[in-house]
């Protein structure tokens, strides 16, 4: 049965999740702060306050060796100023901020309470109830800076995330950002907005991932403006065909991330998850243009004309595809489409579900004591059968591992033909749906694949491998799908 056509419609951004904490940033370049305490927390809320430009009093009695080393090294930004004394709501006067690190939970709350009705803002050292504001982990690429928060409920998670996103910036984007301010009029007088500036601003993005300082693309910050400014401006826009993975938004590559960031229209199928289109750029246009075996599907023309069109307004279009996009993904006819429309595309490649069933199995699909090599076959035609004329005889080679894609309504067929070309009905056999996404299994043998076929969820995209390989899986795999029977080691 031929599938029911529809055509793109466009999908609006997912909703903002709630929001733990409002991220702000808060300029204190040249305004006061007062710290109250000597400790070695309190002497490292005194060295951020002042790295961001303040005036920071420092109100203790007692000193730390970590203030002590503070007061002795002076900050990057901003002055320290040590009051050997008490405090008292007197020193609140005019401060921007205050902050305190205090073991007494009544001199903790008379503090707090003399901040707010001072009108400022207070933050009381690993005292959430005293807090208007907290302190998360910096990733310091100033002028980038990155806050990162987790409400208080896990900082050594908050280092954690630090750490990783640390290790995703090189410390060049900093001089990147510094030299963006002194761009940022000389484009807006020089370059029309619109297309050519965001084509300016993508390019200086682009140079400024590359892992290289400024002074390495010129001497001077016009000799950089000119270099970046005169690259060939491009008279339409491009294609990115983007694998989205088989659905987990973690295993997501970071060029897709940069991809979805940059694009001005996403144009992404069914099964791609709303995990994956929440890492997208907010203001993209995101149109649905999904094809399902046996549902309304958007036409491959219509697609192919449709981002033709858009590319040639000028706009980065991003089509986003399931899994890879050169597996069982047509991204060899949209290739072609585009190549002979004159619309320049690039590929970025992703998880296809093959290699993904394999990780969440613990299989290896190339395991050398059973198999030499494994094939991917698409397990359905346009007709919702099996494909006509694949080598069934090849399929049945036992040293090969096979995995079906699109297979949930053909694995009965599936088994009954390589049982017939000579594979044992013994032969270990999983089935598993949503991949990747809290998946349900099914494991047994060759000949009961039809069987737990019929018993699967019909809504969701199944996967099927076959081959002694997965005799693992038989061991230590859990039923979902159908019941597991016993499977024949030797098959």
């Amino acid at each position: 049965m031929l599938q029911p056509l529809r055509k793109p419609s466009e999908a609006e951004p997912g909703r903002l999740g709630r929001l733990a904490k409002l991220p702000v940033f808060f300029d204190l370049k040249d305004r006061r702060a007062v710290l109250v305490g000597g400790t070695p927390g309190a002497a490292w809320k005194a060295e951020l306050l002042a790295a961001a430009g303040a005036r920071v009093d420092i109100y203790a009695l007692d000193l730390s060796a970590e203030m002590d080393a503070l007061l002795a090294r002076g900050a990057a930004d901003g002055t320290l100023v040590l009051h050997r004394y008490a405090w008292s709501a007197a020193i609140l006067t005019d401060a921007a901020l205050a902050v305190a690190d205090l073991d007494d939970e009544d001199e903790a709350e008379t503090f707090a309470a003399a901040a707010r009705a001072a009108g400022i803002p207070v933050n009381v050292v690993d005292k959430p109830g005293h807090c208007d504001f907290q302190f998360g982990s910096v990733v310091n690429r100033s002028p980038v800076v990155i806050g990162i928060s987790t409400d208080g409920a896990a900082p050594i998670l908050g280092q954690a995330i630090r750490r990783k996103i640390e290790t995703l910036l090189h410390p060049s984007v900093a001089s990147w950002a510094a030299l963006a301010k002194y761009l940022r009029e000389r484009v807006m007088e020089h370059l029309a907005p619109g297309a050519a500036r965001r084509a300016f601003w993508e390019r200086f993005a682009d140079l400024a991932f590359r892992g290289r300082s400024p002074d390495s693309f010129g001497t001077s910050v016009e000799a950089v403006l000119e270099q970046i400014a005169s690259a060939p401006a491009p008279r339409v826009g491009r294609v990115t065909l983007v694998g989205a993975g088989p659905g987990d938004a973690e295993l997501l590559t970071l060029k897709a991330m940069r991809a979805l960031q940059s694009a001005d229209v996403i144009l992404f199928d069914d099964l791609v998850s709303e995990d994956v289109l929440e890492l997208a750029r907010r203001e993209a246009k995101r149109l649905m243009v999904g094809k399902r075996g046996g549902r309304a599907s958007c036409a491959q023309g219509d697609i192919n004309d449709l981002m033709t069109r858009l590319a040639r307004q000028g706009k980065h279009v991003v089509r986003l595809k399931s899994g890879d996009p050169m597996i069982f993904g047509r991204a060899g006819e949209e290739i072609e489409h585009l190549e002979t429309a004159g619309i320049p595309v690039d590929v970025v490649p992703g998880i296809t579900a093959g290699i993904a069933l394999a990780s969440a199995l613990g299989v290896s699909l190339t395991h050398r004591d059973m198999a030499q090599s494994v094939r991917f076959v698409t397990g359905c035609a346009k007709t919702g059968a099996l494909p006509a004329g694949l080598d069934w005889q090849g399929l049945a080679d036992p040293n090969t591992t096979t995995i079906f894609y699109m297979a949930g309504g053909t694995a009965g067929a599936i088994a009954d033909r390589l049982i017939a070309a000579g594979c044992s009905p013994g032969l270990p056999a999983v089935m598993v749906s949503n991949v990747s996404r809290g998946d349900e299994r099914w494991t047994g043998a060759l000949a009961d694949l039809g069987r737990a076929s019929e018993r699967r969820d019909p809504s969701k995209p199944v996967i099927v491998g076959i081959g002694r390989v997965f005799m693992r899986a038989a061991k230590t795999g859990t039923m979902g799908l159908g019941h597991q029977a016993a499977l024949d080691a030797t098959a």
